[in-house]
């Protein structure tokens, strides 16, 4: 190879590896506690193995047929995993994630068939598979625009600020892979590489430039004093709910703000704005509540448990701490609330009449 064909080889080859381990990281090593993430992973995973594939095939042209159809293959998962990153970043604990399996499902399934349509009618399958994919990925892409552009006005204030940076680095990329694959840009298919490999090293500069973290604090920080609108603080608060009566994480003693928010998929910020504006309670007040509730509810079916190992069992982690608790939300003491749930002797001598 030429010095500029090396050149050229290095920036392609580069920029599909590091998208394919970052793409790696947020599938299968980050911990999934953000569906979108899943989700942009599966386009930077997708992506790279077509880049790679390209560049392969362009410097290596004896490479077996199958290869490029391997490449073409990863890239139709590529847009409905766009339309579902959109979707889950605005809809967030609202998005359904098991709807989404069954749409890859029967992705994959329409993927195998056209597959093995190769085994009946090779010539036609060879000409016409590029065509079909590509014509997968136009309709998904259109359709994620349509949807950002349609949940943009629904929702005012955007969950995050990677959603339009995404949305148009993939735009570009789908067009540049578009005007090379129709032929109306004569340029060497190792084009399109060079092309991802640009947009992805523009979003670092871009998404983690220390400039754009300190307006999105500042940003953070003019909304901070805005209550929750209504309609979003009934969803936040019945996804409380679900989890502390379902999941009773109450109950675990060292249950921290930060935590209860992860589960909740929003931020720590937000869940407290939400107790405080909303519920007009603090975050020890709300929990305190459910562990007291609980408590009263042991007490009132009878537990032979002792008082001190009831407030255990219900996340306290100290004796004094729950009597003061008790005392304070229900102005009496758990052994003297316990005393007024026995049955006092005129109703003993009244049940053995």
């Amino acid at each position: 190879m030429t010095f500029g064909q090396q050149m050229l080889f290095f920036f392609s080859a580069v920029g599909a590896f590091n998208g394919l381990l970052l793409g790696v990281y947020l599938l299968f090593v980050k911990k999934l506690k953000y569906i979108p993430d899943f989700f942009l992973g599966l386009i930077l995973l997708t992506l790279s193995i077509r880049v790679g594939i390209s560049v392969c095939i362009y410097f290596y042209p004896d490479l077996p047929r199958i290869i490029p159809h391997l490449g073409l293959a990863a890239l139709f998962f590529t847009g409905p995993a766009l339309y579902y990153y959109i979707r889950s970043s605005f809809l967030q604990e609202h998005f359904i994630l098991k709807n989404c399996r069954r749409s890859f499902g029967i992705l994959t399934l329409i993927l195998g068939a056209v597959g093995l349509l190769y085994l009946f009618f090779p010539v036609t399958w060879d000409t016409y598979y590029g065509t079909f994919i590509y014509t997968v990925w136009t309709i998904f892409v259109f359709w994620s625009v349509y949807e950002y552009y349609t949940l943009s006005k629904k929702y005012a204030e955007k969950p995050n600020k990677f959603i339009l940076p995404v949305l148009i680095s993939n735009t570009i990329i789908f067009l540049a892979y578009q005007l090379i694959a129709t032929g109306w840009v004569q340029i060497y298919c190792a084009g399109g590489s060079l092309v991802f490999s640009f947009v992805l090293y523009a979003n670092f500069l871009i998404l983690f430039n220390k400039k754009y973290r300190l307006s999105e604090t500042k940003e953070l920080n003019r909304y901070s004093n805005k209550k929750i609108s209504d309609e979003r603080a009934d969803g936040f608060v019945s996804k409380l709910e679900r989890l502390m009566n379902s999941e009773e994480l109450y109950k675990n003693p060292n249950l921290k703000l930060n935590d209860l928010a992860t589960r909740m998929n929003i931020s720590s910020h937000q869940l407290s704005q939400l107790l405080n504006d909303n519920l007009e309670k603090s975050f020890s007040t709300y929990i305190n509540e459910y562990r007291i509730n609980e408590a009263c509810e042991i007490i009132e079916n009878g537990s032979y448990l002792k008082i001190e190992e009831i407030g255990y069992e219900v996340g306290f982690n100290s004796k004094s701490t729950f009597f003061s608790t008790f005392k304070k939300i229900k102005n009496t003491t758990p052994l003297l609330y316990r005393q007024s749930q026995m049955p006092s002797e005129r109703e003993l001598q009244s049940s053995n009449l």
